[in-house]
């Protein structure tokens, strides 16, 4: 009798589900959709690296290393370097993750039977990326060696590489990894914050009361978007101080160019935040959309798997990712020392964002009826 009880409810939550149009959606639309950009985006492989020669060596063997490079599908050579001087351009603007030096006395050398190094100077922003990059330069020049050993004779590797990473110069993650955290935390310590805050009111039927009130809806937006902007400051300035003081990440840059992307980022997360708060009737619909919201945004940003390798439509999406932007702009800061001209294409964006977020969800706050 007792399974049979249970079992009847168990049969009428699931036809509750059924029946419900939200529910519905909850369960088909948004994991499948997640799930198409989570397979296009999540990936740590990399194809197409940009990487740039510097070949003093006019010899065959140089020639014969650079061709195992050309042929391999991971590396895309984007240009060839006849100076010293040319090689910080790349790499201060992205345009080559790694730079391979070989010296003039490569291809002689080797010849000789001497072993030569090979210096290779990778961006060393995105510790991660520049660590898969580099094992897989290390992995042709490790078939190189194995063929020349085999014909020549030779013991010992016959050419080795000499790291050199800018920015970052031990590749540490950490450096890499705690700027990012910045804008993560903050992201979802803002959003949940403004998500609830129309919607708790609406709960509790005291909003529509607001609404009634000699208050005009930019005052009322500007009452709802605020505590979400001082809270976001106040965890982002917690975490950047933990993050110089207690995991030692240098910061480069300026300081009240970090504090304008900050707050213009916060703007752009208030207002999503108010956006999907005007949307929701309870607080657990409130929460469940900035879930919604939030687990993409963090995948598609580049806090983890380089947004160079996702698929090209996927990477449309990311231009309407506030937290892309500011952690080019926190990362920029602490490793590269950029200023505000710098990151003058990372500010309007997100200012944009915040806007336009900010005015639909004032005028979702008048006209949106349940």
């Amino acid at each position: 009798m007792v399974l049979q009880h249970i079992f009847a409810l168990i049969i009428k939550e699931f036809l509750a589900l059924v029946r419900d149009k939200r529910s519905r959606y909850v369960l088909i639309g948004p994991p499948i959709a997640q799930l198409l950009i989570f397979g296009y985006a999540a990936s740590f492989d990399l194809n197409d690296v940009p990487l740039a020669i510097y070949n003093e060596d006019s010899g065959a063997t140089a020639r014969q290393l650079i061709s195992q490079i050309e042929g391999s599908p991971n590396f895309q050579i984007v240009g060839q370097v006849h100076r010293d001087a040319d090689i910080a351009p790349l790499i201060n603007e992205r345009q080559a993750l790694l730079v391979l030096h070989i010296g003039p006395r490569f291809s002689a050398d080797l010849l000789l039977g001497r072993s030569v190094s090979l210096q290779v100077i990778l961006d060393g922003r995105n510790s991660n990326t520049a660590m898969i990059a580099l094992s897989y330069l290390r992995g042709i020049l490790f078939d190189f060696n194995r063929n020349w050993a085999v014909q020549r004779g030779q013991r010992g590797p016959p050419a080795v590489l000499e790291v050199r990473a800018w920015y970052n110069k031990n590749l540490v993650s950490r450096w890499f990894i705690v700027p990012g955290i910045v804008g993560l935390l903050t992201l979802v310590v803002t959003l949940v914050v403004t998500a609830l805050s129309v919607a708790r009111e609406r709960e509790a039927g005291t909003f529509d009361q607001l609404l009634v009130t000699p208050l005009r809806p930019v005052e009322i937006l500007v009452g709802k978007a605020l505590p979400g902007v001082i809270i976001g400051i106040i965890e982002a300035s917690f975490i950047i101080l933990l993050a110089l003081y207690w995991f030692d990440v240098p910061l480069r840059g300026s300081v009240g160019a970090l504090y304008l992307g900050l707050l213009l980022f916060l703007l752009s997360a208030v207002g999503i935040g108010l956006m999907i708060s005007a949307f929701a009737v309870t607080q657990q619909q409130a929460v469940l959309g900035a879930f919604l919201f939030l687990v993409p945004a963090v995948i598609l940003s580049g806090f983890a798997t380089p947004i160079a390798n996702m698929l090209e439509t996927v990477q449309w999406l990311i231009y309407l990712d506030p937290l892309r932007y500011f952690l080019i702009v926190v990362r920029g800061v602490f490793l590269e020392g950029d200023s505000y001209r710098l990151l003058l294409d990372q500010y309007w964006p997100m200012g944009l964002i915040g806007l336009v977020s900010l005015v639909l969800a004032g005028w979702l706050f008048r006209h949106r009826s349940y």
